[in-house]
């Protein structure tokens, strides 16, 4: 079963102070505001409403939790970036984010959504600047990767790369298509890495076979061979009995 599916609502947080003590590992997910944040962890949890996606750029202004286990969490951050937020939304937003990521024992990694075809910009720069010190590892995912042709995902994954070589293994990188189901495997292994979580396997189903019609051969191919060399046999067969017998009667 998908790492995440099991995945449900478990709380929401306006202040520090209430934080789930019983979390004993979370990862956070984190991204500008119309990155697809919401879409991908919907994506991940198989699930089309968990995450609210909104047509209203930063509407989430809290920490929300989800359970993925009795105490390990997934916790979807306020999206970043939008100018048209109030102030007072912005300050609540840094209140929360930045002593969350800073000082949060927790926290197992971050997850930093970033559309695939605009990825790093300059709060995407200053959020990990600002997170890197923290020694947690960070798992960059490139969102709306079926928008950009294979080329230009290849491009769009080897800049991203580049530009985080200085962290080493501790940042990873992949492409992430919310609306071709692609990337989830990849980022379900990282994940489960950072939270001491297996990911069961899921056993393919035996295939089905199927009843032939009457009549019907299962290879018509050889079949037809096998019912050729039949025939031959059967005619030489008739051929020897028509045949006159050897020797004559003498005269």
């Amino acid at each position: 079963m998908p790492l995440f599916r099991n995945a449900s609502f478990f709380v929401t947080v306006a202040h520090l102070r209430d934080l789930p003590p019983e979390s004993v590992a979370e990862v956070a997910f984190a991204g500008r505001s119309n990155a697809g944040k919401s879409s991908a962890i919907n994506t991940l949890a198989d699930h089309t409403r968990l995450a609210f996606v909104s047509k209203t750029p930063g509407r989430t202004q809290h920490l929300n939790y989800f359970r993925l286990t009795d105490d390990k969490f997934l916790v979807d951050l306020p999206g970043y970036g939008f100018a048209k937020a109030p102030e007072a939304i912005r300050s609540q937003w840094e209140g929360l984010i930045g002593p969350y990521l800073s000082k949060r024992e927790q926290l197992a990694g971050l997850v930093v959504i970033m559309d695939s075809r605009r990825p790093f910009t300059d709060l995407d720069i200053r959020l990990i600047d600002w997170f890197r010190p923290t020694g947690r590892p960070i798992h960059i995912l490139l969102t709306k990767a079926d928008k950009l042709t294979r080329q230009q995902q290849a491009e769009s994954l080897r800049e991203v790369r580049e530009s985080v070589v200085a962290l080493g293994d501790r940042c990873t990188v992949q492409l992430f298509s919310s609306l071709k189901k692609t990337g989830i495997e990849e980022a379900e292994r990282v994940l489960a890495g950072w939270l001491d979580m297996p990911i069961a396997v899921e056993a393919p189903a035996a295939p089905k076979k199927r009843v032939l019609a009457p009549g019907e051969k299962r290879n018509p191919e050889l079949a037809a061979r096998l019912a050729a060399r039949k025939a031959e046999k059967a005619a030489r067969q008739a051929e020897k009995k028509k045949a006159p017998g050897k020797g004559g009667t003498g005269g």
